[in-house]
């Protein structure tokens, strides 16, 4: 019983009428067989990790433009006293 996988096995008709259940055992990181007479004919297995590709830095170098180069630039005093009174 230490470490040893249970093996689980069910007939197709079982697998049809149960396959939320047998998706939630799946998930666990067990494998379900299912058998047609007696036979195994399928075996539903969890699907191994596939790892995130890396992010790279500067991808949209090149693809964005700045239209205005003093957008960061602060405001004028004449400019915050119009966008205070709502005429900005």
């Amino acid at each position: 019983m230490g470490g040893e996988e249970e093996i689980v096995k069910v007939t197709a008709s079982f697998a049809k009428a149960h396959l939320p259940y047998l998706l939630g055992v799946v998930e666990r990181g067990e494998s379900v067989t299912i058998l047609r007479y007696g036979k195994p004919v399928a075996v539903l297995s969890p699907v191994p990790e596939v790892p995130k590709p890396k992010r790279k830095l500067g991808t949209l170098k090149g693809k964005i433009k700045i239209l205005d180069p003093n957008w960061a630039a602060p405001l004028t005093d004449e400019e915050v006293d119009a966008f205070a009174e709502g005429r900005y």
